[in-house]
């Protein structure tokens, strides 16, 4: 079966690599060798995938009140921490036989090739998974924009936005039992309920470039298959 996506965009949050378990680790290798195993299947199957992470696992830009550490500060702090991340899913991508490439938004060419758009597209076309790391480069752009902006760069079908929950609910599903799940939902719709499918630049950029957005719980394992062989899974945006 021809899948229904030929390249996607993986945004995935730096807290679900922590998975259920809080011990003082940044990551639960579980998760990470879960998650790798399921890249691997896309890859399988000819779909050119990238990847942008966040770091919230390992820091968090904290309020600048209670922390005593300036937001532009703090956010590259941040963007550091989403280098780590995306170092530990290489690693397990490669562990696994997933040819990778790593490129960051702020130059360190010990660990990471320098974010180019061309060569991050030639990346894709033979085949490797290319990760991106640090974010945008500049401090006060979340990871999520980040993920949009590089999904527009490198022409992505889709976004695949990995979280916890399974999909935009009318209310949060955690506090409300009563929750209502969309299959489908408009740009604007969201924006006139004020959900949070993402924070407002990143959303409005993939408005603007009408790209999609899939939120679906990336902890069930199967479901990003799913996805990409077009079966409903999570919330699609659009």
């Amino acid at each position: 079966m021809e899948p229904k996506y030929k390249r996607v965009l993986l945004k995935l949050s730096g807290e679900a690599l922590l998975g259920n378990e809080r011990n003082g680790d940044p990551f639960n290798p579980k998760i990470i060798e879960q998650y790798a195993n399921e890249i691997k299947q896309l890859v399988d199957l000819g779909i050119e995938v990238a990847i942008v992470i966040g770091g919230g696992n390992i820091y968090r830009g904290m309020n600048e009140a209670d922390s005593g550490i300036e937001r532009a500060h703090g956010d590259y702090m941040g963007m550091l921490a989403t280098v780590i991340n995306a170092m530990a899913i290489q690693a397990m991508l490669e562990k696994i036989g997933v040819y990778t490439r790593l490129q960051s938004a702020i130059n360190m060419e010990q660990v990471a090739e320098p974010y180019i758009r061309r060569k991050a597209l030639r990346h894709l076309e033979k085949g490797r998974v290319v990760i991106f790391g640090a974010g945008t480069g500049n401090p006060y752009f979340t990871t999520d924009t980040a993920g949009s902006l590089r999904a527009i760069e490198m022409k992505a079908d889709v976004i695949l936005k990995g979280t916890r929950v399974d999909g935009v609910y009318d209310a949060d599903p955690e506090k409300n039992p009563n929750a209502k799940k969309f299959e489908t939902i408009s740009f604007q719709e969201c924006i006139s309920k004020n959900l949070k499918v993402m924070d407002m630049t990143a959303f409005t950029l993939c408005m603007e470039n009408k790209l999609p957005i899939i939120v679906f719980d990336m902890n069930q394992a199967g479901n990003l298959m799913k996805i990409v062989q077009g079966e409903s899974v999570g919330t699609l945006v659009k």
